[in-house]
């Protein structure tokens, strides 16, 4: 299993309240969700009406997908044109199977 996440900070020059904020990022929310089938929300920054900060998460089972992915999730928001990358933090992550990491060996009564 692959898991594809990171932070996004972002400024919105053109917000003036809170509400215009929460209109641009729904804006940017449910379109990621769309196009990509991600977890993303707001995560930080909540009380500041210029700024944001998302977070996303994407899980996959091939590494170089996940960070297509991620890449092209990165480049879908800064064409949106409604707020301005600040900066970025991703990570891939490669877990093992669980069973795999505890060393047990699949019978019958498991999948119970």
């Amino acid at each position: 299993m692959v898991i594809g996440y990171g932070i996004i900070n972002l400024r919105i020059p053109e917000s003036g309240s809170l509400k215009s904020k929460r209109s641009v990022l729904t804006r940017i929310l449910k379109r990621a969700q769309n196009e990509f089938n991600v977890s993303i929300a707001e995560t930080g920054r909540l009380d500041n009406y210029k700024f944001a900060e998302i977070a996303f998460a994407v899980v996959g089972n091939d590494s170089r997908y996940i960070n297509g992915k991620v890449d092209h999730l990165l480049r879908f928001i800064d064409n949106l044109q409604v707020a301005e990358i600040l900066d970025t933090k991703t990570e891939i992550m490669v877990v093992s199977s669980f069973m795999e990491a505890t060393g047990r060996e699949l019978n019958i009564y498991d999948e119970l």
